[in-house]
């Protein structure tokens, strides 16, 4: 019973985690990009071939030992589209 209880919640992670991503940010409008990060507070974003990354509103989204760092993605009208923050390790001390 926890094995199947625990795959099941795994499936259902994965499958969120992977309807996050969508098309690429640069399919999407930059004021699109930026609606999403902040309706949702932290999403998954295909940001090129291969490659995702979490992007997110604010730094309340990220963990006690991470800062946000503004983050730009490519978009369909502008190529430096600021959608946000990335939650980076470490102190923003510097």
């Amino acid at each position: 019973m926890r094995i199947l209880l625990s795959a099941l919640i795994l499936a259902s992670v994965t499958t969120t985690a992977m309807a996050q991503a969508g098309p690429p940010t640069s399919q999407r409008t930059c004021s699109a990009n930026r609606q999403l990060v902040m309706r949702d507070g932290a999403v998954v974003l295909d940001t090129g071939p291969s490659t995702y990354a979490r992007f997110v509103r604010s730094g309340a989204e990220c963990t006690v030992d991470q800062f946000p760092e503004p983050a730009w993605v490519p978009s369909s009208n502008n190529p430096q589209c600021f959608i946000g923050y990335r939650c980076k390790d470490g102190s923003d001390d510097s």
